[in-house]
C-alpha cells in the first residue's frame, strides 16, 4: 500500500516536507499537480489541488523520485508545502482521500531494509543519528549509517564461512579420511582467530552503548554540601531546588549535558547521612544506586570548613558517619571517581594536598572552578571514549548477538579438540552464523524489527 507522512517536525515552519512511497506514488502526484508530473529527481514549481475535488491547496515544491534509486527502493514524492498547520492538515487529508495510507513510525526506514537500500546496523546508525545530541553522537551514529559497522560484520561472517567451507568439506569427503581430517583441521585456527576477534570487540568497556545514551554522571555527598547548586551551575538553569534545609532532595533528577561534544547525563542525588524518616531512607538508598552505576562519580566535599570536610581513604576508619557512607559509595562505584572540594569562596584556600592530588576546588555559587570541573570531565570521556568515530557496538542487541556467536565458536572448539563429531561440531557454526547474520538482518529477524523501527518519527 501506498503511504504518506509528514517528514519534517509538527508545527509552524516555513517548509513542511510530506513524503509519500509505493505504487501509487505516481499517480497521486500527477493528480496533485493537475496532470503535469515534474522531471524525476528535478524540484518543480507546482499549484497542488486536490485530487478529486480540484480545490487548490497550496503552491509548492515537489519532488518525482521513481524507484529504485531511492531511499526506500520504491516510487517515491516529495511535497515542500507552507508550514502552515492547516495547509499540512490539507494535503495529508486530500491523501487520505484517495486512499494512501497514513505511515507507521520508521515505516519508509522499514521499505528500505525490505528492498535491500540498507541494512539493520545502517538502518539503527540513521535512528541514532535522527536522536543525536551532541557532535560526538552525531559522529558515533553517522559511521554506523554509513556502514562502518556492517563492513566489521561482514568481515567476521567471512572468516565464519570460511571456517564453515572446511567443517563442510570434511563432511564431504568424509569416506576419504585422510581429506576429511586435514579439512577439518583447518577450520580450526579460522574459528579461533573469529573467537579472539569476538572477544576484543566485546571488551570495549560499552563505550559505543555509553556514547549514545549519555555518559553518567552520580553527584554524592553531605546534604547541603552544594550538590543541587552544582547541578545547576552546570546546566545552565535552575533544575533543581536549592535550600538550606537539610534532605530538600529525596529523588535522583537527572540533566542532560553537552561538554564539548560529549553527552553527559547529570544525576543530583539526596544527601548522604543516617536518615530519620523512611522517605529519606529511600533517597539515600537511591544516590548510593545511583552512584554504584555511574561512569564518573563526583563526591563532593565541603571546603569552608578546612580539611574536616575530607572523606576518609578507602579502607580507613573514622570521620562522620555520612562521610564513610559517602566513601563506601565513592569504592563500590565501578566508574572514575573525582573529588569536588565546594564552597572555597567561603574560607581560605585548603592547605595543598588536603582533599587529596587530583581534587578540584569549586565554588558552585560564583561559579569559580567549574572550567576545570568541565575540563575533567572532558578529558575523561575522550581518554575513556574516544571520538566515536571507530566502528564499536553500540546497542544491547549487538553485544548479544556477538556474545552467541562466540559462546558457539568456543563450543566449537572444544568439541575440536574433544573430538567431537564434525557434524556436531558444524551446528556449532552454524549457531555462530545465524547469531551474526541477525546482527545485519541477513537471516529472520522479524521479533526485532518492530523495536528497531519503532525508535524513528513517523515521517522516516
Amino acid at each position: 500500500m501506498t503511504i504518506y507522512a509528514l517528514s519534517s517536525a509538527p508545527g509552524r515552519a516555513g517548509i513542511a516536507v510530506i513524503r509519500i512511497s509505493g505504487r501509487a506514488s505516481r499517480k497521486t502526484l500527477y493528480a496533485l499537480c493537475n496532470g503535469r508530473l515534474p522531471a524525476p529527481r528535478v524540484s518543480s514549481f507546482r499549484r497542488l489541488r486536490h485530487p478529486t475535488s480540484r480545490e487548490m491547496l497550496d503552491e509548492a515544491m515537489v519532488l518525482w523520485l521513481p524507484g529504485p534509486a531511492n531511499f526506500t527502493g520504491e516510487d517515491m514524492a516529495e511535497l515542500y508545502v507552507h508550514g502552515g498547520r492547516a495547509v499540512v492538515t490539507a494535503v495529508m487529508n486530500a491523501l487520505a482521500d484517495v486512499g494512501l495510507r497514513l505511515a507507521e513510525p520508521g515505516e519508509f526506514t522499514r521499505r528500505a531494509f525490505g528492498n535491500g537500500k540498507l541494512d539493520l546496523t545502517e538502518a539503527e546508525g540513521l535512528a541514532d543519528l535522527i536522536n543525536a545530541d551532541t557532535e560526538i553522537q552525531r559522529r558515533q551514529a553517522l559511521a554506523q549509517h554509513s556502514g562502518a559497522m556492517r563492513a566489521r560484520y561482514e568481515k567476521w561472517r567471512r572468516t565464519l564461512l570460511k571456517a564453515m567451507a572446511y567443517v563442510e568439506a570434511s563432511l564431504d569427503f568424509s569416506d576419504e579420511a585422510d581429506i576429511a581430517d586435514g579439512a577439518f583441521k583447518e577450520a580450526v585456527p579460522e574459528a579461533r582467530l573469529l573467537a579472539a576477534e569476538l572477544e576484543r570487540a566485546l571488551a570495549d568497556g560499552r563505550r559505543g552503548e555509553i556514547l549514545r545514551e549519555g555518559i553518567s554522571v552520580a553527584i554524592v555527598g553531605e546534604p547541603n554540601v552544594g550538590k543541587s547548586s552544582l547541578l545547576n551551575a552546570l546546566a545552565g538553569r535552575e533544575a533543581a531546588i536549592v535550600y538550606d534545609e537539610p534532605g530538600t532532595t529525596r529523588d535522583v533528577i537527572e540533566v542532560s549535558l553537552d561538554l564539548d561534544g560529549y553527552p553527559f547525563v547529570l544525576r543530583d542525588t539526596a544527601g548522604i547521612r543516617e536518615a530519620a524518616s523512611p522517605v529519606e531512607q529511600e533517597g539515600v538508598r537511591r544516590a548510593l544506586a545511583a552512584a554504584e552505576a555511574a561512569d564518573v562519580v563526583l563526591a563532593m566535599v565541603d571546603g569552608s570548613c578546612g580539611d574536616a570536610g575530607a572523606l576518609p581513604a578507602e579502607g580507613e576508619a573514622g570521620g562522620t558517619p555520612s562521610g564513610e557512607g559517602i566513601a563506601a559509595a565513592v569504592t563500590s562505584s565501578s566508574g572514575v571517581k573525582l573529588i569536588v572540594v565546594n564552597k572555597v569562596d567561603l574560607a581560605p584556600p585548603p592547605a595543598p594536598g588536603s582533599f587529596g592530588p587530583e581534587a578540584i576546588y569549586i565554588s558552585a555559587k560564583t561559579c569559580l572552578g567549574l572550567d576545570a570541573l568541565k575540563a575533567a570531565l572532558v578529558r575523561f570521556a575522550s581518554e575513556s571514549y574516544g571520538s566515536g568515530e571507530a566502528p564499536t557496538i553500540t546497542r544491547v542487541r549487538h553485544r548479544q548477538e556477538i556474545g552467541r556467536a562466540r559462546a558457539a565458536l568456543v563450543a566449537f572448539l572444544d568439541g575440536a579438540e574433544a573430538g567431537e563429531a564434525p557434524e556436531l561440531a558444524a551446528e556449532h557454526l552454524r549457531e555462530a552464523a545465524d547469531a551474526l547474520g541477525r546482527l545485519t538482518g541477513r537471516l529472520d529477524v522479524e521479533d526485532v524489527l518492530g523495536q528497531i523501527f519503532g525508535e524513528f518519527c513517523v515521517g522516516k
